[in-house]
Order: structure tokens, then sequence, then C-alpha cells
């Protein structure tokens, strides 16, 4: 893996603003597209991924993290796809921690669907991961199978229960599905809180061919939320996480709660985030088609200087907000990727 580094070559590298102002300050980076369950409105179920020689080496993603670091990066996300479905993912985290140890990163974590968290718990959180996303829509296992088509809810409590043993807090993201989950919403909310877990629910996002419709599929989270002030007595926080969340405590529970409207709110007003594939693609929005290769600079030469300015201009073109739409006439989605692709 490559040295830090130094203070002098970090300090020559000028934080990256967009055109609106924003710091960004926080990267995603998807590690694979590949993933071990086929959730309804995230892939369709016969899924074609990309040849694994596309894919950036460890070498390439910990250069690529690294220079964003160095333009002042703050917080570090791995997504897939599911990250831990790839091949030695523990030796690029464990290069990537010593950005903690410097104190240039302030967080490193990843969001996963927690099928693989009891085999890599304790590597997480020795390597410096100290906060998770875990994505689950259901506390039913039929229902978990059928949203997941061949997944086993034992296998992901077991992986949380092993995650926050080792000390890694867990925070619960839920996509709301018309008559799939909505009934069962309020429950998992009391359980998570029970738990010591924030939780945050997620309007469908029309991304990519899933075999389906989604306008069946879709909920307005204005709608949940009317709903939950029946039984919950919600204020509104003014707390930030760097992502596009707004959040409530819940009295009853304690507990907070967050909410992610792509379609019923543009949350974009103060993005400081972007998100780069696993095959080097940097997308400055989750809701829009226009895009920066990173990977030929990366291999175009043992310097980062052409990466650099490749994200220099990349970051001059970030888009005020996206376009989201359910297309309920044509059926198409509003941005022809997958989210496996982009990087959940």
């Amino acid at each position: 893996m490559p040295s830090l580094q130094s203070p002098s070559e970090t300090a020559r590298y000028s934080p990256l603003i967009d055109p609106f102002q924003r710091e960004i300050t926080y990267l995603r980076v998807s590690v694979t597209d590949r993933c071990d369950l086929r959730c309804v409105y995230c892939m369709a179920e016969d899924m074609t991924f990309l040849p694994r020689k596309s894919l950036l080496t460890h070498e390439e993603l910990d250069r690529l993290c690294s220079a964003f670091i160095a333009r002042g990066v703050k917080k570090l996300r791995l997504t897939g796809g599911e990250p831990l479905v790839r091949r030695d993912l523990m030796t690029l985290i464990r290069s990537l921690s010593r950005h903690l140890n410097t104190g240039a990163l302030e967080e490193l974590t990843l969001t996963t669907n927690g099928t693989q968290l009891a085999r890599f718990a304790g590597e997480l959180a020795d390597a410096g991961v100290k906060r998770i996303n875990v994505s689950l829509d259901t506390l039913d296992a039929v229902r978990f199978r059928a949203i997941t088509r061949r997944g086993d809810l034992g296998q992901v409590l077991d992986g949380m229960a092993a995650a926050r043993a080792a000390g890694i807090k867990i925070k619960i993201n839920t996509v709301a599905l018309k008559d799939a989950n909505e009934d069962e919403i309020e429950d998992m909310i009391a359980w998570a809180h029970g738990q010591g877990m924030d939780m945050t629910l997620i309007e469908t996002m029309p991304l990519g061919d899933i075999d389906g419709d989604r306008t069946d599929q879709y909920l307005p989270l204005s709608l949940v939320k009317a709903r939950l002030s029946r039984r919950f007595s919600m204020t509104d926080l003014a707390d930030r996480t760097g992502g596009p969340a707004r959040y409530v405590r819940i009295a009853e529970t304690g507990g907070r709660l967050g909410f992610i409207t792509p379609l019923t709110h543009n949350f974009c007003e103060s993005c400081n985030r972007v998100r780069v594939t696993c095959t080097g693609t940097l997308f400055m929005c989750l809701g829009q088609e226009d895009a920066a290769d990173l990977r030929a600079p990366l291999r175009a030469s043992e310097s980062d200087e052409a990466l650099h300015a490749a994200i220099e201009a990349a970051i001059a073109r970030k888009p005020k907000g996206h376009d989201f739409i359910i297309d309920r006439r044509g059926q198409r989605p509003a941005v022809g990727r997958h989210m496996s692709v982009t990087g959940g």
C-alpha cells in the first residue's frame, strides 16, 4: 500500500469547493457492485455484474481515497453492492485507517446489509471503524426473504449483535415500501431505539431497472411521518451527520429518527458529498448522470497530479441538486444505473 503523504505535500492541496460554495468533506466509495442479496427495490433478480478486472484494485482505491483526504475529506464511507463480499477488503480498511491515526480523517465507516458482519466485526473495530449503517427493511423472517429474494434475517441479526459486542455503533437504514413493510415501521422504530440504535427511513430511489414498477413501491415519507405522529411525539432536531437525513427525537423512545426524502423533499441545499464507483467513476450527484473518469488518471502515472486535476475539474461541475422523479407514465427509472453501481 502507498505510504502516507507528508504534511508538507498534503498542505499544498486546497480544499474542494463546488460552484455553490459547498466544501466537499464526505466521500462515499463503492468497492464492488456485487451483493449477496437481491433486494427488490435495488436490483433485478438476475444481475449481470461488472467483470472483476474493471474494478479498481485495493492500491488504486487507497490512492484515490487518500487524494480526497488530502483535499479536506473528513468522512469516508465504503459501500457496494455489499462491501464485505469484496475479497480481502480488510486489507484496504486497515491501510486507510492510517488517516484516522494522523487525524486527517475523522471517520471511516461503511454501509452493509449485515450478512457478513459476524465474520468481520472484530477486525472492523480493531481498524478504527466505530459506527456503521445496516440496511434492514423488516423484522419478519418470511418478509425479509421476500424483500431480499434470498436473505436470512437471523444471519443479519447475529452480525449486528457481533458488531455491537465489538463496540461498533449501528444505525438502521430502512426503505419504506408500500404494501411491503409500511405496517411494521412503528414497531421497527421502537425495536431499534430499544436496542440503542438510531434509525433512518428512506424513500425508494428511482435508480436502475429492477424488474418491476417503482410506482408500486413508492411510499412518501410525508405520509409515513403523519401516521407516526399518531403514536409518537416527534421534535425536530438540527442534527446533521454529513448525509441527507433530517432528524427528529421521539419522546416515547428517547431515540433519534431520520428521514431521507429525495422525492418529496429535495435534500441538496447543503450537499457536501460525492460518490466514486468501484470502477473509478466520480459522480458529483447521485441523481445526475454527469460523471468524471478517475481510473484513467490513476493508471496514467504513479504521480497523483493528474488525479487531482481530474477531481478539481469534476467538482467545478457539481450541480446544485438532483432530478429524481418517479416516471408514472413510462415507468422508467430517473437514472439508468443501479444503486449498487454508484454505491448505496
